[in-house]
């Protein structure tokens, strides 16, 4: 089962992206991406790639630039998650063939993401929206987009915000610290999978 959750694996060093990786995969988590503020990220990148790239979708977040797409494309990465909403980064990932998720937070920059044809979005930092700032936007948004909450969320208000119209998550610390040991990753990732699960069995009754 692939579940809509995106791990930011922010800090990750080359030698151990995967382990790291496979750990995730293994828990029930099969969406990951390297902050490129990483250590040597797109040699992560390439690794993860080339080891669980039929497997998982692998990619990088804190994309800003289109020279960061472009490399993240040649690491053989599939996936690009922005904390900012920029046109030039969103038809360049389309551009390579691969998924956009633009951070936004407003609708004009939530419709503005969709227009350049973003895949889905990423509400950042979705805490400062909530629950009933999701409900309201995602009343006047096409409602097949994909929308992900990535800050201050977790099993414990899946329900919530899913019940408000999320589809998915970006979960960062809560997976992964540098320092963490792939065992410690592999069981907050099941974990948060569980949770997720739960969470849409609730939500579905």
């Amino acid at each position: 089962m692939s579940r809509p959750i995106i791990a930011i694996i922010r800090g990750v060093k080359p030698d151990e992206a995967t382990d790291i990786t496979a750990a995730l995969i293994e828990g029930g988590i099969d969406r990951i991406e390297v902050p490129l503020n990483s250590p040597s990220p797109f040699e992560s990148i390439s690794a993860m790639a080339k080891k669980f790239g039929d497997k998982a979708l692998i990619g990088a977040g804190t994309v800003l630039t289109v020279d960061d797409v472009n490399a993240v494309a040649d690491a053989g990465g599939k996936l690009i998650v922005s904390p900012n909403m920029d046109v030039d980064v969103i038809r360049a990932s389309k551009a390579r063939g691969l998924q956009s998720f633009p951070g936004v937070l407003t609708p004009t920059e939530c419709f503005a993401a969709l227009q350049a044809g973003s895949d889905g979005l990423k509400i950042f930092p979705s805490f400062l929206l909530g629950s009933a700032g999701l409900k309201a936007i995602r009343a006047v948004l096409p409602a097949e987009t994909p929308i992900y909450m990535v800050g201050g969320f977790g099993p414990a208000n899946f329900a919530e915000m899913l019940a408000a119209g999320a589809q998915g998550f970006g979960m960062g610390t809560k997976l992964y610290q540098p320092g963490y040991t792939a065992d410690e990753v592999y069981k907050r990732a099941v974990e948060t999978a569980e949770g997720y699960d739960k969470a849409l069995e609730e939500v579905s009754n």
